[in-house]
């Protein structure tokens, strides 16, 4: 008989010091997210920095395809809720653009200037802000954090309105962190200040999904332990409460490189996510 047990939790969680040439991120995000934007710039396809609140953070870019949007894709970028920004994404807007859909990236207050559930409001917020702007049918993504961002607005207490969450048709969380009870023991929460009531009230796990819900948990097979583990975990448990749910290890991929997909409007992440 082998029983597992986590000795070291900042390890099971520790990305970078576990990809070869893991340094390479996230410059790499920021040559391309720029070069996309500097082609887009001359289109007229793009509006930078809108504003969805009242923090400094509270603004979204917003891409537009030709023609007019099939609908809305709104992307949730993840940094264990503590860095990172809209910035670094913008290239991975391509694939669904090229498929007819308006992509919409916010960035967030960070951790510690607010908790969790804070960025779970502001979250919402985008989402409603970039709704009003674009109709039709809402597909969800988000990455890592993101990830649990993402799939926390389409539980049954998310803090969005009805109307806009009965709009979200498709939603893929990819590396995400579905249980936020282990990030308790990691030397982040210092910031992040997860105590165990909030890991029971914002954890996607724990929660009950929407009805009709269709959730596809995306991971890389070359991933953490933890994050495959958090993969197939909100999966499962969704499946028994009667949503629609895939759970998908992508081969050949890391935390960094799993999102990549979503540049391609042939790879099967897109697809996925504008499917429904």
């Amino acid at each position: 008989m082998i029983y597992r047990r986590v000795e070291d939790w900042d390890d099971a969680y520790a990305n970078g010091p576990n990809i070869p040439g893991g340094d390479r991120w996230p410059g790499l995000w920021v040559e391309q997210a720029k070069a996309f934007r500097d082609k887009l710039s001359a289109t007229g396809r793009m509006k930078l920095d809108l504003s969805y609140g009242d923090r400094p953070r509270n603004r979204f870019d917003l891409f537009l395809p030709e023609g007019e949007p099939k609908g809305l894709v709104v992307f949730v970028h993840g940094g264990y809720w503590v860095r990172f920004d809209k910035s670094l994404w913008s290239h991975l807007a391509q694939g669904s653009l090229a498929r007819g859909h308006a992509v919409a990236m916010p960035s967030y207050t960070l951790c510690p200037d607010i908790r969790i559930s804070g960025i779970v409001t502001e979250v919402a917020a985008a989402i409603e802000a970039t709704a009003r702007m674009i109709g039709g049918p809402i597909r969800l993504a988000g990455h890592s954090a993101g990830g649990h961002l993402a799939s926390r607005m389409i539980t049954t207490s998310a803090p969005i309105s009805r109307d806009v969450q009965r709009r979200i048709v498709s939603t893929v969380s990819i590396s995400g962190l579905h249980d936020l009870r282990p990030l308790m023991n990691i030397a982040a929460n210092a910031d992040l200040k997860i105590d165990r009531e909030e890991a029971m009230a914002e954890s996607p796990a724990l929660l009950e999904p929407m009805a009709g819900a269709r959730l596809a948990c995306w991971v890389g097979a070359g991933e953490r332990a933890e994050f495959i583990r958090q993969n197939a975990l909100l999966a499962n448990i969704w499946t028994g409460l009667c949503a629609w749910t895939s759970a998908i290890e992508e081969p050949d991929r890391h935390h960094f490189n799993v999102i990549d997909g979503l540049a391609d409007p042939d790879h099967a992440l897109t697809r996925t996510l504008l499917t429904g």
